[in-house]
């Protein structure tokens, strides 16, 4: 590399002839300045980024050192911190609510033998299959989820350890006909066997092939964190594809990098500042319960530590008899004095005025980096409504990407098992399935609808989805799941059911004499 070259101007001569050792040093750092390049951030050279020295690393390298404990200290935060607490509840409320329902969507450009009808059909029998497979707890390796109650527990496993592996073994059950049943793996059960180093094929209990693609895990039999479980630690590897390539293993976590093998707890950036948030608190609730109280110290003159204190149930002691650990403060607690005392009240200054201001910046802060605006972080919408709107608007954005990266990792392998296994017991007839991938993937295709936003308006946003579908920006069916989630097919043949049933119940107008009926 070649080094740019610097022509000394009218100044550095001028500099340089006064003083040649100014004048060097003065070359000396535009050479620096020129090496260095255009960023301010990078420069070595200024008081601010002078002992930033770091050395950049992969993914894993930066990552896998430090995740046991970013895991142990967000779940503890989970567990004990309210704002952290709100946050992880908030999304998964948010991101899941009532949980994402599938929505049979076949491509019917490619399976061009069906009619509009039959199409119709076939995807509505799809979801009634789909909902026996998938709709109770014995969908469950354990028996404790249905599907749509397993996705907040696979959300949350994300955000607390970042993130989680779902095993789909096959188990048959009576009163079901399907066996894809799901196992639910926490991130800490997945770790080399033996503690064995990382190598390139095997990397934080993740076997690789020789492309760097996961192929397997290995998973202890126990917790590591099980105090129950004292044997000695087995591990068992679970294959992530079958040989007619079935998906086995969902390894779902969010892939910020090239190269990244686990994933990490969605509270990592700030977990020092809601530690901090949070002790701040407490150190003011407590404050504020001392404040309330008679706090009361009393100074002696005379310097005697033997001198007699107030008979406290008709019984005299001295200083030297009293259990100063048994001494409380109590409210309104009124104590004599003897000759010679004073007394010197401690004002704590609580409550403390400015706390609110400092724990609300606090929160912006957290909530920038969880993408969480502050409004909703704490639950406290008392800005206009064009403000509150534009938060909810800003979160919304971010749910919604949440909810379409779930759906892609967890809910959609989902469905496609369960309508593999059906198509296989011929439970649904569809021809080519397993001799073209094309028509395969047209058959899979599903859309996953959730809960809706709300409204803060109502009536304004009602009527905009109307103006919207009337000027051929948006159709019904789409804006009937974005106002309250629901599926407009349906809820237009349940207003045809209604419409009949109202017309049997209202009274039939009697016929004028001498018309016809």
């Amino acid at each position: 590399m070649s080094l740019p070259k610097i022509t000394p101007t009218w100044l550095d001569k001028a500099i340089g002839f006064i003083s040649p050792a100014t004048g060097a040093r003065r070359l000396q750092a535009r050479m620096a300045m020129a090496i260095s390049g255009g960023y301010t951030g990078a420069r070595t050279d200024r008081r601010q980024t002078y002992n930033w020295g770091l050395r950049d690393s992969d993914a894993d390298s930066a990552i896998l050192g430090d995740l046991p404990t970013l895991r142990a200290r967000s779940r503890d935060l989970e567990r004990n911190a309210p704002l952290a607490s709100g946050a992880i509840n908030t999304k998964v409320t948010s991101i899941v609510g009532s949980g994402l329902k599938p929505r049979a969507a076949i491509d019917r450009d490619i399976l061009t033998g069906l009619t509009e009808e039959q199409a119709d059909a076939w995807e509505r029998a799809a979801e009634r299959e789909f909902k026996l497979a998938t709709g109770t707890a014995d969908f469950d390796i354990e028996r404790s989820h249905s599907f749509l109650a397993s996705q907040a527990l696979v959300l949350r496993g994300v955000l607390s350890a970042g993130d989680i592996f779902v095993n789909l073994p096959r188990k048959s059950r009576p009163g079901n006909p399907y066996t894809l049943r799901v196992n639910f793996i926490e991130a800490d059960r997945v770790c080399n066997p033996d503690g064995k180093p990382d190598t390139a094929t095997l990397v934080a209990g993740i076997g690789k092939d020789s492309d760097g693609a996961p192929v397997r895990c290995h998973v202890t039999k126990h917790h590591p964190g099980n105090l129950r479980a004292a044997k000695k630690r087995e591990w068992i590897p679970l294959e992530y594809y079958s040989k007619d390539g079935r998906r086995l293993v969902l390894h779902i976590y969010r892939k910020l990098r090239p190269g990244q093998t686990r994933g990490v707890p969605d509270l990592a950036p700030v977990i020092e500042l809601l530690k901090q948030y949070s002790k701040y608190t407490d150190h003011e609730i407590q404050a504020a319960v001392v404040s309330s109280l008679l706090t009361v110290f009393i100074k002696n003159t005379t310097g005697n530590p033997q001198i007699a204190m107030p008979a406290v149930g008709g019984i005299s002691q001295t200083q030297d008899q009293i259990d100063t650990e048994g001494m409380e403060l109590g409210s309104g607690a009124v104590l004599g004095l003897l000759p010679g005392e004073d007394i010197e009240v401690v004002d704590p200054k609580r409550p403390n005025t400015a706390a609110e201001a400092f724990l609300g910046a606090m929160a912006q802060q957290i909530g920038v980096a969880l993408e969480l605006p502050r409004e909703l972080l704490v639950k406290n919408f008392t800005a206009s409504y064009s403000a509150s709107r534009a938060a909810l608007l800003e979160a919304w954005r971010f749910f919604m990407t949440s909810r379409t990266w779930l759906a892609e990792q967890y809910c959609q392998p989902i469905w496609e098992a369960v309508i593999t296994e059906a198509v296989a017991r011929g439970r649904l007839a569809a021809p080519g399935f397993f001799s073209d991938p094309l028509v395969r993937m047209a058959y899979l295709g599903c859309e996953w609808t959730g809960d809706a936003m709300g409204q803060l308006n109502p009536v304004q946003e009602v009527t905009a989805a109307q103006l919207k579908v009337e000027a051929g920006f948006s159709t019904r069916s789409r804006e009937t799941a974005g106002l309250n989630g629901g599926d407009w097919e349906r809820d237009e043949r349940q207003r045809a059911k209604e419409q009949k049933a109202e017309a049997k119940r209202l009274p039939v107008e009697p016929t004028p004499e001498g018309s016809a009926p």
